[in-house]
């Protein structure tokens, strides 16, 4: 089965994460996520991720650093997501091409529908922020 590599940026600004929605007639259309997208065969994680993040919301981010990967298989593919640490260097996030983008808190990730490869990271994020705020 075909294994498709994914950058995605878990962007923090002032305690808050970038989510974007996903749009309609993609895989996985409606559910929630963490910008970025899928590595070209000429490309870096990370340059894949900037590229992405570029393309989406028209930002650009600082150094990515490595977070988390999560390997899910779905029925017609496998999907390796690396998810990476990032901050906006320069542009103000717009949803170019996903349908809503929203600033949210760790403990409200869980009020979103995000699809089950991204479960693990949210769940380590909002341990994570839990360990920060005792």
């Amino acid at each position: 089965m075909k294994v498709v590599e994914v950058a995605a940026g878990l962007i923090y600004r002032e305690g808050r994460y970038l989510i974007a929605r996903r749009g309609p007639g993609v895989h996985l259309a409606g559910f929630w996520e963490f910008p970025g997208g899928k590595r070209e065969e000429d490309e870096t994680l990370e340059a894949c991720l900037r590229r992405e993040l570029f393309e989406e919301l028209g930002i650009q981010i600082d150094v990515p650093i490595p977070f988390q990967v999560v390997r899910h298989e779905y029925a017609e593919k496998i999907v390796e997501l690396h998810f990476f640490h990032c901050k906006l260097e320069t542009g103000q996030a717009a949803a170019i091409d996903c349908a809503e983008i929203r600033w949210v808190w760790p403990h409200e990730l869980g009020d979103f529908e995000f699809p089950p490869a991204d479960r693990p990271v949210i769940e380590a994020l909002r341990r994570q922020n839990l360990r920060q705020t005792l």
